[in-house]
C-alpha cells in the first residue's frame, strides 16, 4: 500500500480510538456546498494532517428524495484508484449524518483559477495540459462503467502539486462496461526501438511503450500490494504489434432520461429528453475546453431558457478573440456535435480523442510528471486558528437552502 502520511495517520486513529468519527477531525473551514452536502476542510486531530471532508444530512437527503444520489456517489468513490480522481480515506456516519473523508486540494478549481488569469482565459498550452488530464480521468470512469455527467471547471479541483482532480459523483450514472477489440483500420510504422527499451517517441502508441525508460515515482499506482511484482513489458522488435487492434471500454450501451447537469454544459439530447449514454461527457469535454480557451461557454443566452434553446438550435461559433489554434478550434467541432451517434469519441470513447492533432506531442504514459502551468499557493486556507475547543462542545447545525443543504460550524 502507497505510503501516505494520511493513510498512516488515519490507521493510528483508528487503532487507538477503534473507529473513526467527526470528534477526531477539526473542522477549519467551509469548502463550498452543493446540492446533498457541505465540504469542510479538516485537520486530523493530533496531526498535521487535512482533509476535505463532505457532510450529508440524511434525513434532509430522504425528504429531498436525493438518498439515491448519495449512494452513487459513495460507491462510486469506493471504486476509484486514479492519480486524476478523489481518495476515499474514510466513511461513517455520526449523528444522522454521513461524512466522507476524501483529500483536500488546496489550490481551489479550475473556475476561480481561470478567473485569475489575463483576460479570464488560459493560455492554450496550460488549457491543453489541464483536458488532457481530466481526459485520462474520463476514460478511466467509462473503462468502469460510470458516465460523469458533470464536468465543468467548478468540478475540476486543482492539488499541492498543481496536477488535476475531478470531483462530485452525485449525478453519475452506473452502466455496465463491456470491453471490445477494434481492429486497426491502418497499419503504422513500428517505432523506432533501441535495443529492448522503450521507444523515445512522445506520441508512441505502442503496449511496450507505455512504459516509462526509469522508475518514476509519481507514475506508479497509489496502490500496491506487498508481494506484487513489477517488471517493464518487453519490446517486440520485429514490429509485428504494428497491427495490434484497439481496446475500447467505452458504455456504449449507457441510456438515462435524467435531465441532470448544468445549463450552460447540457448536452443537445438531454434537453430534447432523447435519452442520452457516453457521448454526453463528450459533449461537456469540449464545452469545458471551449471555455477554458475563450473565457465563456459557447451558447450561453441571457438567461436558462435562452440557453437551452442555443444549445439545440444554435450553431457553434467562434470568436476572434482570443487567438485559437485551428487545432484546437477543430476538436471542439469534433466534440461539439449535435447528434451524438456523430461525436467524436462516441464510438472509441477517449482513444479517438487523444489521437486529435491538437494533442500531437504529448506524452500520455508521463503526463503524470508534467510540470504544471502553475503551482496554488499552498497552505493559505484563509483560516483563522483559534484555540481548540472541547470535541462535545463542537457541533454542525444543518440549514436547508432551497435545494442546498448548508451547515453551520460552531
Amino acid at each position: 500500500m502507497s505510503k501516505d502520511i494520511r493513510w498512516e495517520a488515519i490507521r493510528h486513529v483508528r487503532r487507538q480510538c477503534g473507529a473513526l468519527g467527526l470528534g477526531n477531525f477539526n473542522l477549519l473551514k467551509k469548502l463550498g456546498c452543493g446540492d446533498i452536502g457541505t465540504v469542510y476542510l479538516a485537520e486530523l486531530i493530533g496531526t498535521t494532517c487535512l482533509f476535505a471532508i463532505k457532510v450529508m444530512d440524511n434525513e434532509f437527503l430522504a425528504r429531498r428524495k436525493k438518498m439515491p444520489r448519495a449512494q452513487t456517489e459513495r460507491e462510486i468513490l469506493r471504486m476509484l484508484d486514479h492519480p486524476f480522481l478523489p481518495t476515499l480515506f474514510a466513511q461513517f456516519t455520526s449523528d444522522n449524518l454521513s461524512c466522507l473523508v476524501m483529500e483536500y486540494c488546496p489550490g481551489g478549481d479550475l473556475h476561480v483559477l481561470r478567473q485569475r488569469q489575463p483576460g479570464r482565459h488560459f493560455i492554450e498550452p496550460a488549457a491543453r495540459f489541464y483536458v488532457a488530464e481530466v481526459l485520462l480521468a474520463l476514460e478511466y470512469l467509462h473503462m468502469l462503467g460510470v458516465v460523469y455527467r458533470d464536468l465543468k471547471p467548478e468540478n475540476i479541483l486543482v492539488r499541492e502539486d498543481g496536477h488535476i482532480m475531478l470531483t462530485d459523483f452525485d449525478l453519475s450514472l452506473r452502466c455496465v462496461v463491456s470491453p471490445t477489440l477494434l481492429k486497426s483500420s491502418h497499419a503504422p510504422e513500428p517505432p523506432k526501438v533501441s535495443g529492448t527499451g522503450p521507444c523515445t517517441e512522445s506520441t508512441c502508441a505502442q503496449p511496450f511503450c507505455i512504459e516509462p525508460s526509469c522508475r518514476v515515482p509519481c507514475f506508479s499506482p497509489r496502490f500496491l500490494p506487498p508481494n506484487a511484482k513489477t517488471g517493464k513489458l518487453k519490446a517486440d522488435p520485429s514490429g509485428s504489434s504494428k497491427s495490434l487492434p484497439q481496446l475500447v471500454a467505452e458504455p456504449t450501451d449507457a441510456r438515462s432520461n435524467s435531465f441532470v447537469g448544468t445549463h450552460e454544459y447540457l448536452a443537445p439530447e438531454i434537453i430534447k429528453g432523447e435519452g442520452h449514454g457516453a457521448a454526453v461527457d463528450w459533449w461537456t469535454f469540449g464545452i469545458f475546453l471551449y471555455e477554458l480557451l475563450y473565457g465563456r461557454t459557447p451558447f450561453k443566452g441571457s438567461g436558462n431558457e435562452e440557453t437551452l434553446a442555443n444549445v439545440v438550435l444554435q450553431s457553434l461559433k467562434f470568436p476572434d478573440s482570443p487567438m485559437v489554434s485551428f487545432q484546437a478550434q477543430d476538436l471542439i467541432r469534433g466534440l461539439l456535435v449535435k447528434e451524438p451517434e456523430n461525436r467524436l469519441g462516441t464510438e472509441k470513447g477517449a482513444a479517438e480523442i487523444k489521437q486529435h492533432p491538437f494533442f500531437e506531442g504529448l506524452n500520455w504514459a508521463l503526463i503524470r510528471c508534467a510540470i504544471p502551468p502553475e503551482l496554488p499557493d499552498c497552505y493559505d486556507f484563509g483560516v483563522q486558528y483559534t484555540e481548540p475547543q472541547e470535541s462535545g462542545s463542537k457541533y454542525l447545525e444543518c440549514k436547508a437552502m432551497g435545494e442546498q443543504l448548508e451547515f453551520e460550524l460552531f
